[in-house]
């Protein structure tokens, strides 16, 4: 499995959301694309759908902008990753009558796969990634005398 740009840049936006969650205020897509370097355009398309889901909350106006529709914690990278490339990835759709014995061991392995995979990703929810990354930095700090 690999994890999609769309994905990649959809948890990158939500994690400066989770960031400003406490604040209350919502921030615009020019703030969130130029802190994580993504195209304007193609995270606007990203939040719109993050926001059909009901991940996101849209505010119009001048000092308008995205929040989270729901605290850090209580959104997992399940929802995010089953809001953009829909519940179940197009790998573990395949539930036909396998034709062979190989081919059966083959689907039964690739679908505990699938569901360990899922297990990680409703374990871990923003405010994990917000704070993994927090740890990571204090890690980087560098003292120069």
């Amino acid at each position: 499995m690999e994890l999609s740009c769309k994905t990649e840049y959809a948890l990158l936006a939500l994690l400066e959301l989770a960031d400003r969650y406490n604040d209350g205020e919502p921030l615009q897509i020019r703030q969130i694309a130029a802190q994580q370097n993504i195209p304007d355009r193609y995270l606007e398309q990203l939040l719109a759908t993050l926001r059909r889901c009901g991940l996101l909350r849209s505010q119009r106006g001048a000092k308008g902008g995205y929040i989270l529709a729901r605290e850090p914690w209580k959104i997992t990278l399940l929802d995010v990753i089953a809001c953009l490339e829909g519940s179940e990835t197009k790998l573990f759709q395949n539930e036909t009558t396998a034709k062979t014995v190989e081919s059966a061991v083959v689907q039964e392995i690739w679908q505990e796969v699938h569901h360990r995979a899922n297990e990680v990703l409703r374990e871990y929810t923003l405010q994990d990634l917000c704070t993994k990354r927090n740890n990571r930095r204090q890690l980087n700090i560098m003292y120069y005398i």
